[in-house]
This record gives structure tokens, sequence and C-alpha cells, in this order.
């Protein structure tokens, strides 16, 4: 796929800067926050508001959809984009990160067997299976089958888990350049970057996929993070990966992060990004708002019935009151976890426009200095 990233402005002060990445299914101005749908949507909110909130692209997972419904389901409905009746871009990740955290699993070279925590049926993934499934499922970026170590994990395992994902991603590439898209439009194949917290292995890899494989990934997505390390272990490591990752190359931040930890590592050179943050945490009950994070299971909003967020650009944080939000979500109403969850993706995509905006003004360092400090309030 030609020109399928351009760098649109660059920021001075840092490694911050705005770009377009062109799918067949529409644009995507980064950077870019990509609300995460494991079965195909987002959960606690429908299409309506996905579309008014101005999310340009959902992270799915094969794993998940191969799981359930299962991919001749989807291939029935045309692929992933017709069966969820989202038009706009999908990113599909591998489900890696998620077979290795179950139990019962095992790792060859070959690839990982797994048992569903659905019915207890075991399965095989290999690198080629995987992109058989994304093939089917359609999705604009597909993740390659790749091994997330812990953070605790040895070095002997990080070093053995980087050889076998680099030989995954060799025979995925394989499979991807012998196989055709089935709905008539080009797919882009992501590999992940990999290498635990050794420096050098993570400098090795990028070494590794942008000299010994033809053609170049069009697309690098940053593995192995937000694993249990600190976050400033975790700045590092970015910080390292985009020296190394050419810069006309997209950088996907896999898993990361919540809204201080974003604009950090925007500063540190990252497009995109997904994560279950504002979903899963918009049900556990915290809001996130541009004067800090609202916990609204605390006592001291049981009273408060004023409206949940004045400045949100959401019309629900206007609607209803911090009360009955939280009386909503206490009893386990279904009308609360979508209200906090479609609150919380507003904001996440209003603060992705305000970061494109500060870094085209050349004022996106100064804005982020002061705005990670409010942001890492409790309210």
């Amino acid at each position: 796929m030609k020109n399928f990233f351009t760098i649109l402005s660059r920021s001075d002060k840092s490694k911050a800067r705005t770009g377009i990445i062109k799918t067949p299914h529409g644009n995507i101005l980064t950077p870019a926050f990509l609300p995460v749908g494991t079965l195909g949507a987002p959960k606690a909110i429908h299409i309506i508001d996905l579309l008014s909130s101005g999310t340009q692209i959902i992270m799915s997972n094969t794993y998940h959809l191969y799981l359930k419904p299962g991919i001749e389901v989807i291939k029935k409905a045309g692929g992933l984009h017709k069966f969820t009746s989202w038009h706009k871009p999908i990113m599909t990740d591998s489900g890696g990160y998620q077979i290795f955290s179950l139990q019962n699993t095992k790792v060859s070279e070959e690839g990982v067997r797994f048992q569903s925590p659905y019915d207890g049926s075991y399965h095989f993934f290999t690198p080629e299976k995987v992109i058989h499934i994304q093939r089917a499922l359609g999705s604009d970026i597909a993740v390659a089958l790749d091994i997330c170590p812990p953070y605790t994990a040895s070095q002997e395992y990080v070093k053995w888990s980087l050889e076998i994902t680099k030989n995954w991603y060799k025979r995925a590439l394989y499979e991807w350049n012998n196989t055709e898209p089935q709905y008539g439009f080009e797919q882009v194949l992501c590999p992940v970057l990999q290498g635990g917290m050794n420096k050098d292995l993570r400098k090795h890899h990028i070494e590794w996929l942008f000299s010994t494989t033809n053609p170049e990934p069009k697309i690098v997505a940053i593995g192995g993070l937000s694993v249990g390390e600190p976050a400033e272990v975790m700045y590092e490591i970015i910080d390292l990966s985009t020296d190394y990752i050419p810069e006309n190359t997209p950088r996907h931040l896999l898993g990361v992060g919540t809204p201080a930890n974003i604009i950090e590592c925007v500063l540190r050179g990252v497009d995109t990004f997904d994560c279950v943050i504002p979903t899963r945490n918009g049900r556990r009950g915290l809001i996130y708002t541009w004067q800090g994070t609202i916990y609204i299971h605390n006592e001291k909003w049981k009273y408060d019935f004023s409206p949940i967020d004045i400045h949100s650009r959401c019309p629900l944080a206007k609607i209803y009151s911090k009360a009955f939000l939280r009386h909503l979500l206490k009893a386990d109403e279904i009308l609360g976890m979508m209200i906090a969850t479609t609150i919380n993706l507003f904001f996440y995509l209003d603060l992705m426009q305000e970061i494109r905006k500060q870094i085209n003004q050349g004022t996106f360092e100064s804005w982020a200095k002061e705005m990670i400090k409010i942001l890492d309030k409790r309210l």
C-alpha cells in the first residue's frame, strides 16, 4: 500500500509528530487512540455514540473472535466490517497476549497450544494460522503472532522468546505474501517489537526487522510493555524504540494507557495507542475529565446532583448527575456502565484531538507538562 503513512508536522522540542495513516476504510489522523472492541465492538457503547465520539479506528482481537462467534460466521457475513457494521478502519491484535495469560498454555517453536476459557476445548495457533484468520476477518491492519514475556521473566526466557517471535514473524510474512485479501481491499501486516526491558535486545529486534525483511514493515507495534514494570522503565524502552524505528514508520503502542501515559508517550514519538482503560475503568467507576479523574463510588458523590462533567463534549455528561451515575454503577445497572464508558471514550478522543492541535501549534510540550499534573489528580 503506497503512502500508508505521511508525517504532517513535527515538534522541534520533542519526538511528537502528527500524521495521517491511509487505509481502504478511511484515513486516521495521528496521534490516535483505538478503542478496544475485543469481540468486534467496544463494551457498553453503541455505534452511534462511538461515531459521535470521533473514533477513527477500533482494535479487535483475533483470538477472541476465533473462539466467538467463530471465523466461519464472520466470513459468511463478508468480513468483520460488514459483520459489525463498523465501516471505518479496524486493527486486529493476534491475541498472543491473551493466550499467554491463560492456564494450560504450551509454547513450542511451531506455535502455541491453549485451552478455550469458554468450553475447555484445546486449540493450536501457528503464525500461519493467525494470518489465515486475519485474512478471513479482513482487518485493515493485522498484527503478527508474538510472545509477550512478563516483566519478571528471566533474561534467558526473554532471549528465547524473542528468537521465537522473530522466527514466527518470518513465517507469518511468508504466509502473508503468499495469500490474498478476501474482500477486495489491501491489508497491512504489523510485527510486534519485543525484547523485554533489555535495551540491547530491543535495539537488536528493530535492526533485524528493518534489515532482514522484505518489504520493510509499514507499521510496527511496540509490545511487551505495561506488564508490571514501573512507568519510568516503560518510558525508557519507548524512547529507545522510537530512536531506532525509522521515522517514516508509524509506531503503535499496545495496551497503553492512562491519559497521562498517552501524553508522555506522544512526547516520545508514539503515533497510535489501544487500551481497555477508558472502557474497563468506566465500568468500574473511574470517570476521566479535564480536571482529573473522578472515582464515582466515593461517598462524597452520593449527594452531588451536579452534572457529571459540564466541560465534556459528551451530552450524557451534562444530562446525568454524579449522584445518579454513582447509584447506577453501585446497583450494577447496565445504563451506568454505558454512561461511564461513553463519557470516557469522548474524553480520550477529545484528548487525542487536543494533542494534535497542540503539536500543530508548537505548544505541545508546555501544554503536556501542565496537563499531566492535572490528569493525574484523583477528584
